[in-house]
């Protein structure tokens, strides 16, 4: 049924409106295979998965169990982790951000174990960035393994959709062979583990963690755009939350692939876990049109392209040096970039066209 209900919305919105890629994404979602399993995930209500990590007075559950509501106030963020570490795993969760002015605030959904191994943390992120009112808010997918925050991995994109107005489903699929990211059905980022990534490939137990937090230092446009409590409190919603892992003890003494070996069978039996040609297909439109910066085109901090990058020529010609865009597609009117910033830095960009 909510198949049908995000059909149905989708088609007597404008956002169809002389939209090819909408309507590609519109019949996979709706007629191929692309969503069939997503709208059969397990979820599990909130206490059975996941505790509150820090401002308990900003975190409130849904009546039903099932969902939580996250702010942001001038006192406080907050956020909730998962109640165990997992060795690999699917997690998801249907999410809606905050609206109007946004800038400044980071809406995050990741893994991490940093709280374990704090010199040698992996981390799977995707990272909502606010944008100033009228603008849309704009995200990254990143990664870490070992310790490896000096190589970052970031790639930013805009969406399709408002993510403010109704809920859509944000996924992390990692197994031992690859990892990857989804918007609603949608795959927008695959990673395949080779052997010359080594330690850079995140391999030891991560918790789920989701938060929101005032990153004003360099979450809209470098920094330069912070968070104005005005029109705080923002507030992030999340439910229907999926979560099928591996728990793990992070110190255990039983190899991660002998005690996890038939939950990893049962990952790669997942539908989430193939991406058939249908969806290669609209992820590759979604990363023409939407993907707006890539560190794999950015020979300014990478001159030889770290191992896990597939240079994609029609990719490579758009974004040229700098693994920016500058002009072309969706992304018209962009401003210049004065200077480069550090790894987590959003460069300089404009209104998504056609949302």
């Amino acid at each position: 049924m909510e198949g049908l209900q995000r059909c149905r919305y989708w088609f007597n919105g404008v956002s169809l409106f002389f939209h090819p890629l909408r309507l590609v994404l519109l019949i996979l979602v709706c007629f191929g295979n692309v969503g069939a399993a997503f709208y059969n995930l397990t979820t599990i209500p909130f206490d059975q998965g996941y505790i509150p990590l820090f401002g308990d007075g900003n975190l409130v559950r849904s009546p039903d169990g099932k969902g939580v509501r996250l702010l942001l106030d001038r006192f406080t963020g907050s956020g909730f982790i998962s109640s165990n570490l997992y060795n690999h795993g699917f997690f998801s969760a249907n999410i809606k951000l905050p609206s109007d002015y946004t800038a400044g605030i980071c809406v995050a959904f990741y893994t991490s174990n940093a709280d374990v191994f704090e010199k040698s943390h992996d981390e799977l992120d995707i990272e909502f960035l606010g944008n100033t009112e009228g603008k849309p808010w704009r995200f990254q997918t990143n990664l870490y393994g070992n310790g490896s925050t000096n190589r970052g991995r970031e790639e930013r994109y805009r969406l399709w959709f408002d993510p403010t107005k109704d809920f859509h489903r944000y996924s992390i699929l990692w197994t031992p062979e690859k990892i990857i990211f989804y918007v609603d059905e949608v795959p927008i980022r695959e990673v395949v583990r080779n052997e010359e990534m080594g330690a850079d490939y995140p391999s030891k137990p991560m918790s789920l963690y989701t938060t929101i937090w005032d990153a004003s230092s360099w979450a809209t446009s470098g920094g330069k755009y912070k968070v104005n409590y005005k029109y705080a409190p923002f507030v992030a919603e999340f439910k229907d939350l999926a979560l099928d892992g591996c728990p793990a003890d992070p110190i255990q003494q039983i190899p991660p692939a002998e005690a996890c070996a038939e939950h990893y069978t049962h990952l790669a039996t997942q539908d989430y876990s193939v991406i058939s040609p249908q969806r290669r297909a609209a992820m590759n439109r979604f990363r023409q049109r939407y993907m707006y910066y890539s560190y794999c085109y950015d020979s300014l901090r990478y001159p030889v392209p770290p191992p896990e990058c597939v240079t994609v020529p029609a990719e490579k010609a758009r974004f040229k040096d700098t693994g920016r865009l500058k002009f072309g597609g969706s992304h018209k009117r962009q401003s210049k970039r004065k200077s480069h910033k550090r790894n987590r830095a959003v460069p300089n960009s404009d209104n998504a066209a056609d949302i």
